[in-house]
């Protein structure tokens, strides 16, 4: 019996269709529409670039030549002003437009009119596919891959971003370091297998004490951690820290020491990390001390 392909699912995927024809706009709007995408048509231009303003599309299909603005000029301004958008540009034979001007003004493909469906959605399923696949090369370009986690180059891109935001608008910024206490003799006692494990584990504490959606946590170094809090007080980076405390004594495994600074409205992202770093150094020494005096 030969296997049947199942379709793709394009619940989550909009399109704005463009061209001057009344006849082809309503033909093309009802063609898409039994894909399963949300489709919004309009003919010109300018109301393609007042509809992008209102609503997110994923996908624009736009005719190339039409009065006031023309396709190529339509491909340049929305690439420009949105860089996401996945772009395929329609034309007739003997319109004049080349497919390498059409590709190099933004467009992500092109297609001659007149055209059916299925050839259409050919180009739709391919221009998704490879997105899914640089969305996912650009999750493992900043993620950690054992703890899942973001990574260090990740974490100070980001951090620079916040600091910009919150100097700009006032907001609250915290940053808490995280240390693991003698991960080394865990390693050397353990093996590095079990030293792995412990390291996916901080990585879940992390996700799970942390504000979804909200703060980020990254794997700072090889047994270093870190999480940005943003738009957060002085009390609420106390309390995430807490949390993470409470968190390490219940794992039992290995314990941590905490590092917490409060962004103060003119720090550089690297004297907020330094700040933060001195914390951290002066609460380790701090934990060495007390375990020393009870022994």
């Amino acid at each position: 019996m030969e296997e049947t392909q199942s379709s793709p699912d394009y619940r989550h995927e909009s399109m704005l269709i463009v061209d001057d024809n009344a006849l082809v706009r309503d033909t093309l709007f009802r063609l898409v529409e039994t894909l399963g995408f949300s489709v919004e048509a309009v003919s010109s231009g300018p109301e393609a670039l007042e509809a992008m303003e209102r609503t997110p599309y994923t996908f624009l299909l736009t005719d190339m030549k039409m009065p006031e603005m023309d396709g190529m000029d339509l491909i340049r301004e929305a690439r420009r002003s949105h860089p996401d958008l996945s772009i395929i540009s329609m034309t007739g034979y003997s319109e004049g437009y080349r497919y390498v001007d059409v590709i190099n003004a933004g467009a992500s493909d092109f297609i001659k009119k007149p055209f059916d469906i299925e050839e259409l959605e050919a180009k739709v399923r391919r221009i998704i596919n490879e997105r899914s696949l640089r969305q996912e090369l650009n999750r493992l370009s900043i993620t950690d891959a054992l703890t899942g986690l973001y990574n260090h180059r990740q974490f100070f891109l980001r951090l620079k971003e916040e600091v910009v935001r919150a100097r700009r608008q006032g907001q609250n910024l915290a940053i808490v370091l995280i240390d693991l206490d003698d991960f080394k003799a865990y390693n050397d006692t353990h093996g590095h297998l079990a030293g792995d494990e412990i390291l996916r584990d901080v990585g879940e504490i992390v996700r799970n004490c942390i504000r979804e959606g909200v703060d980020s946590g990254y794997r700072y170094g090889g047994d270093e951690f870190a999480v940005i809090l943003i738009d957060a007080s002085e009390e609420t980076a106390r309390t995430i820290t807490s949390r993470l405390q409470r968190s390490f004594d219940t794992y039992g495994k290995i314990r941590a020491s905490f590092g917490v600074e409060q962004f103060d409205g003119e720090m550089t992202e690297r004297e907020l990390v330094d700040a933060a770093d001195r914390d951290l150094y002066e609460n380790k020494q701090r934990r060495k001390l007390a375990r020393t005096s009870k022994v």
